[in-house]
């Protein structure tokens, strides 16, 4: 039997890391171990995340395993996409199609840090006149 052929992509937005597998298949997507519909609470961040096979129109024609690590539900749906853009590239999918949808732009915005003297990255102390 032959083995079937794996493409990865990976993806980051803030502080999230996805790891991204995709191979041929019927459309089944887990994420950690776990369906995705399980795995993301918010069905508009699933939606999201299938944005590139959407465009695509290749939602039942692959399967995805995603380990994705750090931030919030939304930095991860976030990187999962960028991850599954990435892979369906090295997958042989149209770039074009992609590109001009924003698909393969890493979003760089991460939170500012904190600076001395400060509450948070801009925030000052309240003034006191006495």
């Amino acid at each position: 039997m032959a083995e079937v052929k794996k493409y990865y992509g990976t993806g980051r937005r803030k502080s999230a890391v996805a790891r991204v597998f995709i191979k041929q298949g019927k459309g089944n997507i887990v994420v950690n171990g776990l369906p995705v519909d399980d795995y993301m609470p918010f069905a508009t961040l699933v939606l999201d995340l299938k944005q590139p096979l959407a465009l695509l129109g290749a939602e039942s024609r692959y399967d995805i395993e995603v380990n994705v690590r750090g931030g919030g539900f939304t930095g991860q749906a976030e990187a999962i996409r960028l991850g599954i853009a990435r892979a369906l590239l090295e997958a042989g999918e149209d770039r074009k199609t992609l590109k001009v949808a924003g698909m393969l732009t890493r979003d760089a915005r991460a939170k500012e840090r904190k600076k001395y003297g400060l509450k948070g990255a801009r925030r000052a102390p309240q003034f006191s006149k006495r």
